[in-house]
């Protein structure tokens, strides 16, 4: 009797080389051997992320998708189950590649706890997308234990297949301070269908950014059906005197005239609570910006950086003494 392995290589072998999507290699979008270590892929990710974020390549129209293509090989490079499963793919289609433009990348919360899946670029639909593909290949051959068409090869198909019998998705919105986003860490939260869990929020959070926490929706009303998945948004406030833009943070410092025609030394707060000196250049321009590097958002992949931007405050009440320095001051600058 022919094992499923076998009939499955055969059916590599027999198929049509069309029906294989032409994809990237995992292992090329991030530049490493088949045989690297965890260490040495985690390492490259971090750099090629900084390098390729959209907010430092304001001006690269390629560098969001770029960027992207990175986190899904990362995600799936990082996992070692994610890895086996993706090498075994490479071995019998040759493609290995990201596949189509999903929705997220899946990922276990430290210490437990429920499965979350990041919504920050996906491949839901690698590997064949809509039209079918590696999906129905093991479909096919597997039976009951398949991925479907819809779902990332990555994923556990048994609880795909489950959520066709009954149990609905769920949304929901976590408000979290300025200051919670910039922390992260878990926060208890009481779900819509009355449960309470201890929530994993990742450092340095964006507003809008959702996550989805598998089996944790609606319950079925059939005995034998599944839950749904919930969706989680995080909604951040804002902060009174900082602005965030991407992992930036943004400020206004005022000064007064004199200050910016000399020049002069301040102190600028950070959203950490520290207290940096900053130098402020003679002649510097009203709406001018200084940066203080690194001292932006921090995130697992890096800090963004704190733009600092000056006031110019114009004096009011100027003594006699002071108008006649100004304006003689300003006949010379006139003259010359």
């Amino acid at each position: 009797m022919i094992g499923r392995g076998a009939r499955l290589a055969d059916w590599f072998n027999s198929a049509p080389t069309a029906a294989m999507p032409q994809t990237e290699d995992l292992y090329d979008v991030l530049g490493v051997d088949e045989d690297a270590s965890q260490e040495e892929i985690k390492k490259t990710y971090r750099t090629l992320a900084r390098k390729h974020h959209p907010d430092r390549n304001p001006d690269d129209p390629n560098a969001e998708e770029k960027f992207k293509e990175i986190q899904k090989a990362y995600s799936v490079l990082s996992d070692e189950e994610k890895r086996e499963q993706y090498d075994a793919q490479r071995r019998f289609g040759g493609g290995g590649g990201l596949g189509g433009s999903g929705r997220g990348a899946w990922g276990r919360s430290a210490g437990g706890g429920p499965e979350v899946r990041f919504e920050q670029g996906g491949f839901d639909d690698a590997f064949g997308g809509r039209g079918g593909g590696l999906g129905d290949i093991f479909e096919n051959f597997f039976g009951g234990e398949a991925r479907t068409q819809r779902q990332s090869p990555f994923e556990g198909g048994r609880q795909q297949q489950q959520a066709h019998k009954g149990g609905q998705d769920l949304e929901t919105t976590l408000r979290l301070s300025f200051q919670e986003a910039l922390e992260g860490g878990r926060k208890r939260v009481e779900l819509p269908s009355g449960e309470s869990i201890r929530l994993k929020i990742p450092k340095g959070v964006r507003d809008g950014f959702k996550i989805r926490l598998r089996g944790r929706g609606q319950r079925s009303r059939r005995p034998s059906g599944s839950r749904g998945d919930l969706y989680v948004t995080f909604e951040v406030s804002d902060h009174p005197h900082f602005d965030r833009t991407g992992d930036d943070i943004h400020r206004t410092e005022t000064i007064d005239m004199f200050e910016a025609v000399f020049g002069t030394e301040i102190r600028v707060p950070t959203p950490y609570g520290q207290n940096l000196k900053l130098s402020v250049p003679a002649g510097t321009q009203p709406g001018e910006k200084l940066r203080l590097k690194g001292q932006g958002v921090r995130t697992n992949d890096g800090s963004g950086d704190l733009y600092v931007e000056v006031d110019v405050r114009i004096p009011e009440n100027l003594s006699p003494k002071q108008r006649a320095v100004l304006r003689e001051a300003a006949q010379d600058a006139h003259l010359s």
